[in-house]
C-alpha cells in the first residue's frame, strides 16, 4: 500500500515563494510549514514517503498576506482587551477579504496548477484552509478553520479560497487563538486545492482509544461516502474498537475485516513515520484504494513511558508527588533522579523500581512489582496517597486488572534503610528542645557551607566540581542530622490520649508550631507587607505598577527604601525558594522577584485587623496549647500521670515539629550553590558562542555542558528543548497513577459529585463558607483575604498564599504532602484529593470546605 505513488495526476508547477504562486502538494516539505501551513506539511511529507494522498497544491502564505491588507485591523488586535474586542475585530478582517480583489497574476496561477489536476478539465476538488496555527504539538486547532468539498470550476475554486482565507478570522478561531496563547498577529494562512475521491466509504481513525486513552486500541468510525459528517459530527457513524495486531474487532457496520486490519497497520505506519499518536481522515474509493485525506497528531494524551509488550507497567508521578504541575527541565531531572536514588532503599520495600524513566519532563516511578504484588500492593496504595490522594485507592480498586509481574528489580526487594535515631539523643531532644534545635542547624550550617563552589575558577573546574558534588547535594535531606523525637512525642502522645482525643484534634494541637523555616518565611513576607502599607510611597506604587515592573525597579534599586531594602533582606535569607523549587533549573526569588512583589500586593489587599495573618498564627497557636490542656483533663483522675505525660509529649512535639521543613531548606541552600556554578559556566558557553544566555545550561544536563566546554555548539539543542517544555507546560492534567497503555487510573464508584458535593480526604478541620478562587500559578495569583484557595497541587512556593486564604481544596495531596501540613499549622480547613476540583468549582463560587468531613460543597 505505502510503496505505491501517491498522487493522481501531474505535479503543479514548481512554485516562486516571492510571487505567492502555488505550490505542488508533492514539492512541499518539513520545513515548508511557515509558507504552507500545518496541513499541507503534513500531506506533502505523507506524500513524499509514499503514503497514498490525493494530488493537489497550496496557495501558500505568500498570497494570503499580498492579496489582503490587513495592518491597521492587527493594529487593533494588539490593543484588544476583551472577548468582545476580538469579535468585533475579526468580522472586520472577514469583511475585508470578502471585499478584496485577488491578483490577475494569482487568479493566472491558480487556473494553471488546477488545470493540471486530474482527467476532467474542471475536476472536483476540496478547498480547505492550512493555517501556521494548526496542527501544532500542543494544539491542533481542528475544525477551526474552513473546508469546502466538491468544488469544480476555477470561479468556484477562487471564492473557496477567498471563503477559507477569510475563516482564519472567524470568531471561534480568533477567540481559541487567543485561548491557547497564539498571538493573533502570528496566524496565517495557506489554501490546498485537492482532487476529491470518490468515496464508498470514509471517516476517521484513532490510532489511541479516545476515551481510555488506551494506546494498543485503535478506533475507526466509518460512514458510506464523504466522511465530512463523522468529522463534523452531523452523521452517525460505525465504531469499530480495533485491539493488538487488529487480532480482535469490536464493532459492525459496512467496513469488512481485510478493510479495518488495513487501516489499523496505515495507523501504525503513520504513528511510527509522525513519532506520536495519530488522528487520520481517510476514505476508500470506488475501486476499493484507500487513501489518506489529512493526519494529524493527537494532542491531548498524556505522555507516559514505552509500553511493555507482555502487560502494562504502572508508573507512579514523580512531578505529582512533588507538587508539580508541569515538566522538570533536563537539568532539574537530573538533579532530581540523583535525590531519588538516594531515598531508593526507603522506597524499595514497597515495591518501587530504582529506574525513574521520563518523557519530555514528566518523571515517573516504576511502581509495578509493588502494584502487582499481592503482599506489597496494599501497602504501597497507602505510601502513594499519603502523597497523591486518592491514586492509592484507584490503585486498589483496579486490583483485578493487575497481573503477577514477570521481570522483577533486584532492588525492588532490598531492605528498606533503617533510619535509626540514638535513644540518648532522642532524650536530650525531649528535655531540652531548644538546645536539639540550635545543635542541628549548626551541624547543618557546616554540611551546606561544604558545597560552596569555587569563586575563581575556569568554566571546565567549575565544572569539574559539580559533577564532584551533585549527587551529595541531592542527598542533603539525608546526610543532615536527623530529629526523629518530636514524630515519636506525637505518635505517643497520642497513643495515651486513645479514647480521649481523636485524630482531628491531635491535628489540632500543631496549629500556629514554632521554628518552621516554612511558616516563618510566610510571616517575614507579612510583616514586611505591614512595613509597605504603613508608608504611603510605597502603597502608591504598589498600585499603580505591576508586579513586573515593580522587580525591574528593583534591580535598578530605585525602589523606596522600605521595599528595596526590605525585600533585599527577605530574599537574603529566602531567596533560595520558589514555587516548584524542587527543579533545580527553575529560577529562584533571587533570580526574579516577580512572585514575590505578587505576593507582596495579595497582602496589601489585607486592611481588616481581624483578618491579621500574624494575629491569627499567634491565636492558633494559644488554642493548640490550651487544647493540649483540654484533652490532658478527658482522661480519669487517676489516670493523672498519664495526662502529664501527654501533654509533656505533645508539647515537646510542638517545640520540634518545625524541624519537618529543616531538609527542604538545606536542600535549597544545596541547590543554590550548584546553580550558581551552573550559571557561570553558561555565562562562559555564552562568551564563546555555544549558548544563547546563561540560564540555557538549565536544558542541558553535565555531560552536555561539557561537550560545549569542547566547542560543541549547544544553540540549536536548547532552542527546541525549551520550546518543548513551554508546549509541555501548558498541559491542563497530570495524572497521579498511570498505565503504561496510557489509561489514567481513578477511583471506581467515586462519586465524583453528589449533587453539588466534592468528596475527598479531609485533611485539616474546620469548616469554612467563601468564595472561591482557582489558582493555577501561585506567581501571578490575584486572592483576596478570606478566598477559599481551589488548585491542582501545591509546593512551598505556594505557601505565603496559605496565610490569608479561608482554606484549601486540593486535587492531590494526602495527610502528609506539605500543603496540608501547612494547612494545619495555619489552621485554615483543607480537603485533598479533590478529583477534578478545578474544573468543577468556577472562581467566584461559594463553596463549603468541611475539613473534618473531607466535602466540597458547592452553593447555587
Amino acid at each position: 500500500m505505502l510503496t505505491t505513488g501517491g498522487v493522481m495526476g501531474a505535479k503543479a508547477p514548481a512554485p516562486d515563494h516571492g510571487q505567492g504562486e502555488p505550490v505542488g502538494l508533492g514539492s512541499v516539505d518539513a520545513d515548508m510549514f511557515d509558507l504552507v501551513g500545518g496541513k499541507a506539511v503534513g500531506l506533502g511529507v505523507m506524500m513524499a514517503a509514499g503514503f497514498p494522498v490525493p494530488d493537489g497544491f497550496c496557495i501558500p502564505t505568500s498570497a494570503y498576506r499580498k492579496s489582503v491588507p490587513l495592518d491597521d485591523v492587527l493594529d487593533e488586535f494588539d490593543r484588544a482587551t476583551s472577548d468582545d474586542d476580538l469579535v468585533r475585530l475579526a468580522g472586520d478582517a472577514r469583511r475585508r477579504i470578502m471585499s478584496s480583489p485577488v491578483s490577475p497574476e494569482l487568479d493566472e496561477a491558480v487556473t494553471a496548477a488546477y488545470r493540471l489536476l486530474g482527467e476532467e478539465k474542471d475536476a472536483a476538488v476540496a478547498v480547505r484552509s492550512s493555517a501556521t496555527t494548526e496542527d501544532l504539538p500542543e494544539a491542533s486547532f481542528a475544525g477551526q478553520h474552513d473546508t469546502y468539498l466538491g468544488i469544480s470550476g476555477v470561479d468556484d475554486v477562487m471564492d473557496a479560497v477567498r471563503r477559507c482565507w477569510a475563516s482564519l478570522w472567524s470568531d471561534r478561531a480568533v477567540l481559541y487563538r487567543a485561548a491557547n496563547g497564539v498571538g493573533q498577529r502570528d496566524a496565517e494562512i495557506a489554501v490546498i486545492v485537492q482532487l476529491m475521491v470518490d468515496a464508498r466509504q470514509a471517516g476517521v481513525l484513532f490510532t489511541v482509544e479516545p476515551t481510555t486513552e488506551r494506546r494498543t486500541e485503535m478506533v475507526v468510525e466509518a460512514v458510506a461516502g464523504l466522511g465530512e459528517g463523522v468529522v463534523s459530527g452531523t452523521a452517525r457513524p460505525d465504531q469499530y474498537r480495533i485491539g493488538p495486531g487488529a487480532a480482535t474487532v469490536h464493532g459492525s457496520g459496512g467496513l469488512g475485516r481485510g478493510q479495518l486490519r488495513e487501516l489499523w497497520a496505515l495507523g501504525r505506519c503513520l504513528e511510527e513515520f509522525f513519532g506520536s499518536p495519530q488522528d487520520v481522515e481517510w476514505a476508500y474509493d470506488a475501486s476499493g484504494r484507500l487513501w489518506i485525506t489529512q493526519s494529524r497528531p493527537i494532542t491531548t494524551l498524556f505522555p507516559v513511558p514505552e509500553a511493555a509488550q507482555e502487560q502494562p507497567r504502572v508508573y507512579w508521578s514523580l512531578n505529582a508527588y512533588q507538587g508539580l504541575t508541569q515538566p522538570f527541565t533536563p537539568m532539574g531531572a537530573h538533579m532530581i533522579r540523583l535525590r531519588q536514588m538516594s531515598f531508593q532503599p526507603g522506597l524499595a520495600g514497597s515495591g518501587i523500581a530504582a529506574r525513574i524513566p521520563g518523557v519530555h519532563g514528566w518523571l515517573y516511578w516504576d511502581v509495578t512489582d509493588g502494584a502487582y504484588s499481592e503482599s506489597r500492593r496494599a501497602r504501597l496504595a497507602h505510601l502513594i496517597d499519603a502523597f497523591t490522594a486518592p491514586a492509592g485507592r484507584a490503585l486498589l480498586d483496579h486490583a483485578d486488572e493487575l497481573r503477577p509481574s514477570s521481570g522483577i528489580d533486584p532492588l525492588a526487594f532490598a531492605p528498606p534503610r533503617k533510619i535509626s535515631e540514638s535513644r540518648s539523643r532522642t532524650l536530650f531532644a525531649l528535655a531540652f528542645p531548644k538546645l536539639a534545635r540550635a545543635s542541628i542547624v549548626a551541624r547543618s550550617e557546616k554540611l551546606v557551607r561544604r558545597y560552596a563552589g569555587p569563586a575563581r575558577a575556569s568554566a571546565e573546574e567549575r565544572l569539574d566540581f559539580v559533577e564532584a558534588v551533585a549527587a551529595k547535594v541531592a542527598r542533603i535531606e539525608l546526610d543532615l542530622p536527623h530529629e526523629h523525637a518530636g514524630r515519636r512525642a506525637a505518635e505517643i502522645g497520642a497513643r495515651l490520649l486513645s479514647g480521649v482525643a481523636d485524630q482531628a484534634e491531635i491535628h489540632a494541637v500543631f496549629r500556629g508550631v514554632p521554628g518552621n523555616p516554612t511558616t516563618e518565611m510566610d510571616l517575614a513576607l507579612w510583616r514586611l507587607s505591614r512595613r509597605i502599607r504603613d508608608d504611603a510611597d510605597s502603597v502608591a506604587l504598589f498600585a499603580e505598577l505591576p508586579p513586573a515592573e515593580l522587580a525591574v525597579r528593583y534591580a535598578n534599586g530605585t525602589l523606596p527604601d522600605v521595599i528595596q531594602q526590605g525585600l533585599a533582606r527577605f530574599l537574603r535569607t529566602y531567596g533560595t525558594r520558589v514555587r516548584a523549587e524542587i527543579d533545580l533549573g527553575v529560577p529562584r526569588w533571587s533570580d526574579d522577584p516577580e512572585p514575590v512583589f505578587t505576593m507582596l500586593a495579595n497582602y496589601l489587599l489585607t486592611t481588616d485587623p481581624a483578618q491579621d495573618a500574624e494575629r491569627h498564627f499567634t491565636d492558633a497557636a494559644g488554642a493548640a496549647e490550651k487544647l493540649i490542656g483540654e484533652l490532658g483533663r478527658r482522661l480519669p483522675r487517676w489516670h493523672f500521670p498519664r495526662a502529664m505525660a501527654a501533654r509533656f509529649m505533645l508539647r515537646r512535639s510542638r517545640a520540634l515539629r518545625g524541624l519537618r521543613e529543616h531538609g527542604k531548606v538545606y536542600l535549597m541552600r544545596g541547590f543554590a550553590h550548584v546553580r550558581e556554578q551552573l550559571l557561570l559556566i553558561g555565562e562562559d558557553l555564552v562568551r564563546h558562542d555555544r549558548l544563547a544566555r546563561p540560564e540555557d545550561v538549565m536544558f542541558l544536563v553535565p555531560a552536555e555542558l561539557r561537550s560545549g566546554l569542547r566547542g560543541e555548539d549547544l544553540r540549536a539543542t536548547v532552542v527546541e528543548r525549551r520550546a518543548r517544555y513551554e508546549r509541555e507546560c501548558k498541559r491542563p492534567r497530570v495524572p497521579s497513577l498511570v498505565l503504561s497503555d496510557g489509561r489514567a487510573l481513578e477511583p471506581r464508584g467515586r462519586p465524583a459529585e453528589a449533587g453539588r458535593t466534592l468528596r475527598g480526604l479531609a485533611a485539616a478541620t474546620g469548616v469554612v463558607t467563601a468564595t472561591a478562587r482557582i489558582v493555577h500559578d501561585p506567581n501571578t495569583a490575584r486572592l483576596r483575604p478570606g478566598e477559599i484557595l481551589v488548585v491542582a497541587s501545591t509546593d512551598p512556593g505556594w505557601t505565603p498564599l496559605f496565610l490569608t486564604a479561608g482554606a484549601l481544596v486540593s486535587e492531590t495531596g494526602g495527610l502528609t504532602s506539605h500543603g496540608t501540613t501547612v494547612a494545619r499549622e495555619y489552621g485554615i480547613p483543607a480537603v485533598v484529593g479533590v478529583s477534578d476540583a478545578t474544573r468543577a468549582i468556577r472562581t467566584g463560587d461559594t463553596i463549603t470546605v468541611d475539613g473534618s468531613a473531607g466535602t466540597v460543597s458547592i452553593h447555587d
